[in-house]
């Protein structure tokens, strides 16, 4: 059996009902022990070009024929593409989220990093924004939840609030700080 045929047949048999699957580029190496690095990068090629997989980003593919899970799709990247780092959502995506800030970001999610800082473009889907943070995560525990749908922790807003005053964004001006003062 050909290599892409095998890997269509993994999928169907293996991830096609699962929403939100998404895989590294390295996730299919072992079916493939056999290919050198060169022919497998061209099975990867070939897999996108067949509509097998769809590329999300650098690294990150998708089964094209799962169910469609885009409202979520940057957040699952985001926790794929920096799994051996910290990360939470913070900043503009957690206090829109909150109902806090005036405008909401479309098509791109802010997180915190203990990776470099980056923005990722994810073509079709928007941009994922890591900003680099050198903080101790114990000191911040209390106010992180995780969030099971994304696949990451999330910032309270008194948390985003302060990393937004942290990082000095320039969208601080948009938040709306409720009256009761609660943030």
């Amino acid at each position: 059996m050909q290599p892409i045929q095998r890997l269509e047949r993994w999928l169907l048999t293996s991830h096609s009902t699962q929403t939100g699957q998404l895989y590294s580029a390295t996730a299919f190496r072992a079916l493939f022990p056999e290919l050198s690095q060169g022919a497998y990068r061209a099975l990867l090629h070939r897999a996108e070009k067949r509509g097998l997989l769809e590329r999300v980003c650098q690294g990150v593919y998708q089964y094209a024929g799962a169910p469609d899970n885009s409202g979520l799709i940057l957040f699952h990247a985001a926790a794929l593409l920096r799994a051996r780092h910290f990360n939470y959502i913070s900043l503009e995506t957690a206090l829109s989220d909150a109902g806090l800030i005036s405008q909401t970001p479309i098509a791109w999610v802010t997180l915190i990093s203990t990776g470099r800082s980056a923005e990722i473009s994810c073509g079709r889907f928007g941009t994922i924004e890591f900003v680099h943070t050198e903080r101790w995560i114990s000191q911040i525990t209390d106010d992180l939840t995780y969030d099971s749908d994304r696949h990451l922790f999330r910032a309270s807003p008194k948390l985003a609030l302060a990393d937004m005053r942290r990082f000095n964004r320039s969208t601080i001006d948009l938040v709306q700080e409720p009256e009761d003062g609660a943030v």
